[in-house]
C-alpha cells in the first residue's frame, strides 16, 4: 500500500508539474475580475519601445502586441500615452502572416472602416487621439492564440532643459478630473466629425478609463510588460546620460553612441521613463535643421539665450504659490510639494513678496494681500503649508481666478508657480482662462508625479511665457526641491523677434516666440523658400538691454532623405500652434481666424502629412476572415496598472460611489476575484499530498502499536 500511495504521489506530481509548465506559459499574465457576480477575461499586452536619437532629433518605434489567452473572441481597448510634441506618422499592424500598413483618414471615415471589419470578422486596429498625449487603440477580433502587433512611429525634436536634452517615453495615462458639466456633448449627442462645426465638447470629451490593477482588480497584471532600448548618437562626445526613473544599463560604442536598455529587461508601465544626456561642445547659441522635397523646404531653427549679465538691482517679485490638495496629490506628491515650498519660500529675495493658494474642489488663500518675504511671515507660509491634507477635485479653474483676482502688487514681476499632477480632463477651459487671465504675468509650471500630465503644463508654461519642470516624488525630495527652487528666476532673455533679411519664410510656430531662460532653448519651426546661404539677426532683452545674434544659416535646395523627420514635425507644430489658437479667445489670437478654419487647417495637415490629430485616425484592417462568428466578440479593456506614488483618491474611490462632479476616467467598480496561478495551484495540491502522507503515517503507527 506504501509503495503504492508513493508512485501515486509521484505520478500527481509529474503530471501536476507538466501542467503547471503548459498552464504557465499559456496563461501568464492573465487577469480576471468580477463585477456583477459574472467573470470578466482581459486581453493581455506587450509593449517594446526603440528610440533612435541622432543629436536632438528622435524616432521612436512602439510595438504593442496584443494576445487573448482565453477561449472566446475579444475586441480590445488600450488607453495609452504618446509624447505630447510626438508627430505620430505611421501604423503597421500584423496578424498571422498578414502586414498591413495603416491609412490615415478622417476620424468619422476611419471608425466606419473599423465598425466594418469589426462586424465582418476580420482583424482590425484604430488609433484615436483623444490629446496629444493620449490615445486609445482599438483592436477587433482578437483571437485565441492569434496575436495582434501593431507597431507605431513617431518623431519630435528633443527639448534643452538646464542645459541637458531630455527624452520622455511616456508610459501610462494617470487618471483624469473632470469638473461637473465639463465635456458634456450637446443634445442630441454626435460623434466627433471632422466637418462639423467646431464645439467645446468635441476638445473636452474623454475616453472611458479602465480597470486600474491594484484598485479594483487583481494585482496579478504582468510586472514586465514593457521593454525600452534607446540608441543614441549625439553627434557630440556624451559627458553625462542618466536616467532617475529608471534603472538602465549602458553601452558605449564611442565617445558619442550609446545603446541604453532597461537594467532588468523590462518593466512594468506605471511611471514615465526619462533619460537626460550631455553633450560637449554644445555651447552655439543657434543651431538649423532643414529639409526640402517636392512639399516644399522646412526648418527647425533652435536658439539658446547668452550668458546672464551679472546685475546689482535684482527686480521685486511677487510670488504666488498655487498648490493642488485634491485627493490625486495624497501621499508622495504633496509631500514633495511641501518640500519644495519650504526651499522656495526660503530662496524668495528681501524685497520680494508672496502668496500661497491652496484648491481642490475650492480655493483658499493664506493671507488677504500678497506679504512681505520677511523671516517672520515666511515661517508663518511655512506652517500653512505644513497644515494642508489632499482630498477632493481638481477645480482649477478656481485656483487660477483666484491667482489673478486681484491685481499684481505695484512696481513687481508677477511670477505663478503652479504646483500639480495636472489630472484633469478640461484642458481646453482651462488654457483659455490662463490666456485671458496672464497679463504680463509669468507661469512657472511644475508637474508633481510619476507620469503627470505634460501636455497641459506645458500648454499652461507656454501661454504664461514661463518653463514647466517636473518632480518625481519618488526620488529624493529634498534634492529635486532644492534644485527646482533655485530656477525660480526671471527669463535670461525676452521680447524675442527674428530679421530674416532677404530669406522668404512662412508659417513659423510658434506665432508668439516664448522668453527663454537659462540652460534652457527653443525652437522655431517654419517653411522657406530660397535655399543656400542667408543672415537672420535674432534680437531680444537681456535684463531690459538690448541684445543682437546674427545667425548665418545654409538652406538646401533638396534632399534624397526620404525619411527626413523635419517636415512631419513641422506640420505637427503647424497643428499645435492651431489648437493652441482655438484654445485661445478670439480677442486674444494673433491673427482673426475662426475656429472651423482653424480646425480645417488641422485636418488637413493630418491628411497631407500623414498624422494623428484630434480629426484624423490610422485604421487597418486585414484581408483575411480571423472570426467566423463576430456576434460573439466581447468587449474589453486593457487593465492598467496605479500610477506609481498615486494613492487610491486619485481614481475617485475615496467615497464608495462616483458623483457629478467626481472623475469621469475613474475604474469600474471591480471586486478583485482571480484564478489562482499554476505555481498557487502546484502548491496546493502539493500540501494536500502532504496532507495525505502525514495522515497515512500516523495511521500505519497506531496499527502496528
Amino acid at each position: 500500500m506504501l509503495n503504492l500511495i508513493k508512485h501515486t504521489a509521484c505520478l500527481l506530481l509529474l503530471c501536476l508539474s507538466c501542467f503547471v509548465s503548459a498552464a504557465a506559459s499559456e496563461m501568464s499574465g492573465a487577469i480576471e475580475a468580477l463585477a456583477d457576480g459574472k467573470k470578466i477575461n482581459f486581453p493581455l499586452l506587450k509593449t517594446d519601445m526603440l528610440a533612435k536619437v541622432k543629436g536632438d532629433l528622435v524616432t521612436v518605434t512602439v510595438k504593442q502586441t496584443f494576445a487573448n489567452p482565453h477561449d472566446k473572441p475579444l475586441h480590445a481597448t488600450y488607453l495609452f500615452p504618446l509624447n505630447q510634441n510626438a508627430a505620430v506618422h505611421r501604423m503597421v499592424m500584423d496578424v498571422g502572416d498578414e502586414r498591413v500598413e495603416a491609412k490615415i483618414q478622417r476620424i468619422e471615415d476611419a471608425k466606419a472602416v473599423f465598425e466594418q471589419a469589426k462586424q465582418q470578422g476580420k482583424a482590425a486596429s484604430l488609433l484615436t487621439e483623444h490629446r496629444p498625449n493620449m490615445f486609445t487603440q482599438d483592436i477587433a477580433n482578437l483571437m485565441p492564440g492569434l496575436p495582434v502587433q501593431v507597431t507605431l512611429t513617431y518623431s519630435q525634436t528633443l527639448p534643452k532643459i538646464d542645459g541637458q536634452y531630455e527624452l520622455v517615453l511616456p508610459l501610462i495615462v494617470g487618471p483624469r478630473y473632470q469638473p461637473a458639466g465639463a465635456g458634456v456633448a450637446p443634445t442630441p449627442v454626435t460623434e466627433v466629425k471632422s466637418t462639423e462645426s467646431l464645439g467645446q465638447w468635441e476638445i473636452e470629451k474623454l475616453p472611458d478609463y479602465p480597470d486600474v490593477a491594484g484598485l479594483n482588480s487583481p494585482e496579478i497584471i504582468d510586472k514586465e510588460r514593457v521593454a525600452i532600448t534607446v540608441e543614441l548618437d549625439g553627434g557630440l562626445p556624451i559627458t553625462e546620460l542618466s536616467s532617475k526613473t529608471h534603472a538602465v544599463s549602458e553601452e558605449k560604442l564611442s565617445a558619442s553612441q550609446r545603446v541604453i536598455r532597461l537594467a532588468e529587461g523590462k518593466t512594468i508601465d506605471n511611471k514615465d521613463f526619462v533619460l537626460r544626456y550631455r553633450l560637449s561642445g554644445s555651447a552655439t547659441q543657434a543651431g538649423l535643421l532643414a529639409h526640402q522635397d517636392e512639399r516644399g523646404g522646412f526648418f527647425s531653427l533652435q536658439l539658446e539665450p547668452p550668458a546672464v549679465p551679472e546685475v546689482k538691482d535684482i527686480a521685486a517679485r511677487e510670488m504666488v504659490f498655487v498648490l493642488d490638495t485634491s485627493g490625486s496629490m495624497s501621499g508622495k506628491p504633496i509631500e514633495a510639494s511641501k518640500q519644495f515650498m519650504l526651499h522656495a519660500l526660503h530662496n524668495l529675495h528681501p524685497n520680494d513678496y508672496f502668496r500661497i493658494i491652496r484648491f481642490s474642489n475650492n480655493a483658499e488663500e493664506f493671507t488677504d494681500e500678497p506679504v512681505a518675504a520677511t523671516s517672520e511671515n515666511i515661517q508663518q507660509g511655512l506652517r500653512y503649508v505644513q497644515a494642508l491634507t489632499a482630498d477632493g477635485g481638481t477645480e482649477a479653474a478656481n485656483a487660477i481666478q483666484q491667482a489673478f483676482a486681484k491685481p499684481a502688487k505695484a512696481n513687481t514681476l508677477r511670477l505663478v508657480v503652479f504646483l500639480t499632477d495636472g489630472y484633469i480632463g478640461n484642458e481646453s477651459t482651462v488654457l483659455k482662462q490662463v490666456a485671458e487671465k496672464i497679463g504680463t504675468a509669468r507661469i512657472y509650471a511644475l508637474g508633481v508625479g510619476t507620469s503627470v500630465n505634460r501636455f497641459l503644463l506645458e500648454e499652461m508654461a507656454g501661454m504664461g511665457r514661463g518653463f514647466a519642470r517636473f518632480i518625481d516624488p519618488t526620488e529624493i525630495a529634498d534634492d529635486v526641491a532644492i534644485q527646482l527652487a533655485g530656477k525660480l528666476e526671471s527669463p535670461v532673455l525676452t521680447d524675442i523677434s527674428i530679421d530674416w533679411g532677404d530669406l522668404q519664410v512662412s508659417d513659423i510656430a510658434p506665432t508668439k516666440i516664448p522668453d527663454l531662460f537659462a540652460g534652457g532653448a527653443l525652437r522655431i519651426q517654419g517653411k522657406y523658400r530660397q535655399s543656400g546661404q542667408h543672415t537672420i539677426k535674432v534680437s531680444g532683452l537681456v535684463n531690459g538691454r538690448k541684445a543682437q545674434l546674427p545667425v548665418t544659416v545654409t538652406l538646401p535646395a533638396g534632399s534624397d532623405d526620404k525619411d527626413n523627420p523635419i517636415p512631419v514635425i513641422w506640420a505637427r507644430a503647424q497643428i499645435a500652434e492651431a489648437m493652441r489658437q482655438i484654445n485661445t479667445p478670439s480677442y486674444l489670437r494673433t491673427e482673426t481666424i475662426a475656429d472651423d478654419v482653424l480646425k480645417a487647417k488641422v485636418v488637413d495637415l493630418g491628411l497631407n502629412y500623414g498624422l494623428t490629430t484630434r480629426w484624423t485616425a490610422f485604421v487597418a484592417v486585414a484581408q483575411k476572415i480571423v472570426n467566423t462568428h463576430p456576434e460573439q466578440a466581447v468587449q474589453r479593456h486593457v487593465p492598467l496598472p496605479m500610477v506609481n506614488g498615486v494613492r487610491a483618491k486619485a481614481y475617485g474611490e475615496s467615497s464608495g460611489q462616483t458623483t457629478p462632479t467626481q472623475a469621469m476616467m475613474t475604474a469600474q467598480n471591480f471586486s478583485g476575484g482571480a484564478t489562482p496561478e499554476p505555481s498557487t495551484l502546484a502548491g496546493l495540491v502539493i500540501v494536500t499530498l502532504i496532507g495525505f502522507w502525514t495522515c497515512y503515517r500516523r495511521r500505519a503507527i497506531i496499527h502496528a502499536a
